[in-house]
């Protein structure tokens, strides 16, 4: 965005953010709505915080970000967190499947000891055959 379609609350990060989103003039923004907007930066791959979406909202009401309506923050927040939970996780960043979880019971007098793993084979130490 140029000095002349300066949004307002909108620093130069988020504007660049917006920019290679296809958001590039007060109307654009307007057109597409903050939600719409901030899912495209998220889902560009950028990490926008949510003082991205309410500074969006109030480019578009006409006033600062901090005096955003508490009701329409909450409504914003609700939507957005809906739409991004829609999204793709990133390549790479996918999490592992976990595996079960098996819970050990020690009986006995070694409370608490861990219980000597069976690699399935003999302890070469306790049979030499010097």
């Amino acid at each position: 965005m140029s000095e002349g379609n300066k949004l307002r609350n909108i620093g130069p990060k988020s504007a660049a953010w917006l920019r290679q989103t296809g958001i590039r003039t007060h109307e654009d923004l307007v057109a597409v709505g903050a939600l719409a907007a901030f899912v495209r930066v998220k889902r560009a791959g950028f990490k926008p915080s949510l003082n991205l979406l309410y500074a969006l909202e109030g480019a578009i009401l006409g006033c600062h970000w901090q005096d955003v309506p508490d009701e329409r923050r909450n409504e914003l927040v609700a939507a957005a967190g809906e739409e991004v939970a829609k999204l793709p996780l990133p390549k790479g960043k996918r999490m592992p499947a976990a595996a079960p979880v098996k819970t050990v019971h020690l009986d006995g007098d070694d409370e608490g000891a861990m219980a000597e793993p069976d690699f399935g084979f003999d302890d070469p130490s306790s049979s030499r055959d010097d």
